[in-house]
């Protein structure tokens, strides 16, 4: 697959039915390994090893309604109390980032009211701080840690 602009990580593959798999270490599965699913896999292995998110905090393609419509994030990672604090949205690596993919996690947000949100292709990433309080937000320079997420 595609070199990423994130460290380089172990991963499992497998081959079935003449298609790549790549185990899921969330989902403890196999998974067909599209350019989305090989963003997604490693940018949870950045959250884990990286920013210090713990593994089980980390709820993937978690069901939601926005609009009387059934959506699924592509993560949701959740404080140690089990409330969501962050929804990430992965995109292949060949999908640029524009101004729709922020409108549909902040559709997703709508639901879930999440303090920050994260948007990768795999060479780009953005962070953003929601302040519900001035309905603004405030792009971040990188990934926070786990524990500025927690305050």
């Amino acid at each position: 697959m595609e070199k990423l602009n994130l460290p380089e990580y172990d991963f499992r593959f497998q081959r079935k039915n003449d298609k790549t798999e790549i185990f899921d270490d969330i989902r403890k599965k196999f998974l067909v390994l599209t350019p989305e699913e090989w963003v997604r896999q490693n940018l949870i292995k950045y959250l884990i090893n990286d920013r210090g998110i713990p593994g089980g905090l980390i709820s993937i393609e978690k069901g939601l309604e926005v609009n009387k419509l059934k959506k699924r994030t592509d993560a949701v990672v959740h404080n140690k109390a089990g409330k969501p604090i962050m929804i990430v949205e992965c995109k292949a690596p060949s999908v640029k980032i524009k101004q729709e993919v922020f409108e549909q996690i902040a559709r997703y947000n709508m639901s879930l009211k999440v303090p920050f949100l994260l948007v990768s292709n795999g060479h780009e990433h953005y962070c953003c701080k929601i302040n519900f309080e001035t309905n603004s937000f405030k792009f971040l320079k990188d990934i926070p840690l786990y524990e500025t997420l927690c305050e």
